[in-house]
């Protein structure tokens, strides 16, 4: 039985795949398919129809694939897709698993072309750029604070050590070992 959530996901990624046909064809051989999707809270039985579209898929029937995400697919969904699409376990039937790869992995939602249904074609195209410069910016500003919190850990921080501190250590270290073992020498020929 499936969710409000399920509901939603199975509505969207129809709506995907209906959009590209391609992707479509691809799963229809793999027709009556049962796949397990997991990771974290989530946890998604679907089945491919005849059409190559989702359904809900059995409960009781042990899948055909079976895709487990990382803890943290969400934010690798939105910082780096390619990042989560590497991070995926497929286990289960070979071809079923490749094809579902390849589509969710080439699968693209034109953001623009469903508001411009909506709002209309230039309104939809400025929602999308203003859209993009948004991800932009907020990536930069997650990496930048990412940056900013490694240099004050390893700067300003009594956390940890900066580099040039570890480097000098070590190389204090190596001129100690080398000292002793002159003196190690020295001290053998008396």
């Amino acid at each position: 039985m499936a969710t409000g959530i399920d509901r939603l996901i199975f509505a969207g990624l129809n709506h995907l795949l209906r959009g590209e046909s391609w992707a479509s064809e691809r799963l229809r051989p793999h027709a009556g398919a049962l796949v397990l999707i997991e990771g974290g809270l989530l946890k998604l039985r679907l089945r491919i129809d005849e059409h190559g579209l989702l359904l809900p898929g059995d409960s009781e029937r042990e899948p055909d694939v079976r895709l487990s995400l990382p803890d943290d697919a969400p934010a690798r969904f939105v910082m780096n897709r390619d990042s989560l699409f590497s991070s995926v376990k497929l286990s289960g039937a070979v071809d079923v698993a490749e094809s579902l790869a390849f589509v969710f992995r080439n699968l693209k939602w034109d953001v623009e072309a469903d508001l411009a249904g909506l709002i209309g074609d230039i309104p939809a195209h400025r929602v999308v750029a203003l859209g993009a410069k948004i991800g932009e910016e907020s990536q930069l500003a997650l990496r930048k604070f990412g940056e900013n919190l490694a240099e004050y850990a390893s700067e300003d921080s009594p956390l940890l050590c900066p580099r040039r501190e570890i480097e000098a250590f070590g190389r204090a270290v190596d001129i100690l070992r080398d000292d002793a073992a002159r003196l190690e020498k020295k001290i053998s020929r008396l």
